[in-house]
């Protein structure tokens, strides 16, 4: 019955001529394994789901992916093959972005080595588990207890299950052939929903369709390439399943974990406000040295200039003030020596006692260390009371 149906979905070709829609070839843009990652991507986006885990998570792409979510503060992946994971858990680790910018909400990011229908209490009540192309790597008895452990006992809020759809395969040079020779099977549209409505009828699931990878024109009755279902929970409906289990079931082996910088921790905190103080007086330094820099220009344009200066000078445009107001900054006083110059430039001007009276009385500010912390804001002070003159 399975092989008539599928035979009975592909002669709904337009004109019945598959080989003419074969020779033209199958492309995707993008490709398809890119549209199921960000069919997740928006899912996640849409329903800001905290918790996620990817079941035969492979190279990792799809975490990858979804770690720039700020709502994601978990992210695991599971996979039964070691040396994929080795290979791949690279590209998890935090960047130098991140830290430099750290996330809102913290961010833990987990890889377990383990069968997708083996039990184990950590996996338990998330908010999505994904299991993308995964079940027709399964064979019959370990596609019988997946339902078991991925709904009835993992019981995340939402499932998205995708899988090949055989209908669409003869449009592809290879034909009737599977796709992958690790799949042990690939069903066609009745098949998976059939499959899939039983599965939700017994763990109080509702589901729904879609899939990803348009046919071709002339095609079109043999729906996506890849089919997707959309399980979720039934609040309204939901029991405790399986609470005679035991709660601390670790079967899966840690393979890696990391905690993403966020600003809920201390030393990140510190960090993200001590770099912006020091942005902050590099700025206001930046603008003490324009205003100094038309005094150095007069000093550039007299006869015992250095030529190279006065050429520096040339390439880096006209004075940044006008003609009036450089002569107030000349009628301000006599020229700095260069040493009190680079004093300015480094240190600022002095202040008087009352003003540093001022400065030690003002409320003391986040601080990693003390010492290096009062000499930042010292810095910091001295610059605004120079600008408020």
């Amino acid at each position: 019955m399975a092989e008539n149906k599928t035979e009975f979905q592909c002669s709904g070709v337009v004109g019945g001529d598959f080989e003419a829609v074969r020779k033209k070839g199958i492309e995707f843009d993008p490709p398809l394994y890119k549209q199921r990652y960000f069919f997740v991507k928006d899912l996640v986006n849409q329903h800001k789901t905290k918790k996620v885990a990817d079941l035969g998570c492979g190279d990792n792409t799809l975490l990858w992916i979804l770690k720039i979510h700020s709502c994601a503060e978990l992210l695991v992946g599971v996979d039964i093959n070691d040396s994929v994971l080795h290979y791949s858990r690279n590209k998890l680790s935090p960047s130098w972005g991140d830290q430099l910018s750290p996330r809102d909400l913290d961010l833990t990011v987990t890889l377990y080595i383990g069968s997708a229908v083996e039990r184990d209490s950590r996996l338990r009540g998330f908010d999505l588990i994904t299991c993308i192309e995964l079940i027709e790597h399964l064979n019959s008895e370990d596609l019988a207890r997946f339902p078991e452990v991925v709904f009835g006992y993992f019981s995340p809020s939402m499932i998205v299950i995708s899988t090949p759809n055989s209908e669409f395969n003869p449009l592809f040079p290879s034909g009737n052939a599977l796709r992958d020779l690790d799949h042990k099977f690939e069903w066609n549209r009745m098949q998976f929903q059939t499959w899939a409505l039983d599965v939700a009828n017994r763990y109080n699931y509702s589901v729904e369709f879609t899939g990803v990878g348009e046919p071709p024109a002339g095609a079109e009755n043999v729906g996506y390439c890849t089919q997707i279902g959309i399980f979720r929970k039934n609040e309204a409906k939901a029991t405790k399943l399986c609470i005679s289990e035991q709660d601390d079931e670790h079967v899966y082996e840690l393979f890696y974990t990391e905690l993403y910088p966020s600003l809920q921790q201390e030393k990140v905190r510190k960090f993200v406000v001590l770099n912006e103080v020091y942005r902050q007086v590099y700025l206001m330094r930046r603008r003490f040295i324009k205003i100094l820099d038309p005094l150095a220009a007069s000093i550039f344009n007299s006869a015992d200039c250095d030529p190279a200066k006065v050429e520096e000078r040339r390439l880096l445009g006209p004075p940044l003030f006008t003609d009036a107001r450089l002569a107030e900054i000349r009628l301000l006083g006599p020229p700095f020596t260069e040493a009190e110059k680079t004093e300015f430039i480094l240190l600022g001007p002095a202040f008087t006692e009352a003003e540093k009276t001022k400065i030690v009385n003002s409320p003391k500010p986040f601080c990693v260390d003390s010492l290096q912390c009062n000499i930042l804001m010292f810095f910091v002070l001295e610059l605004y009371v120079e600008c408020d003159k």
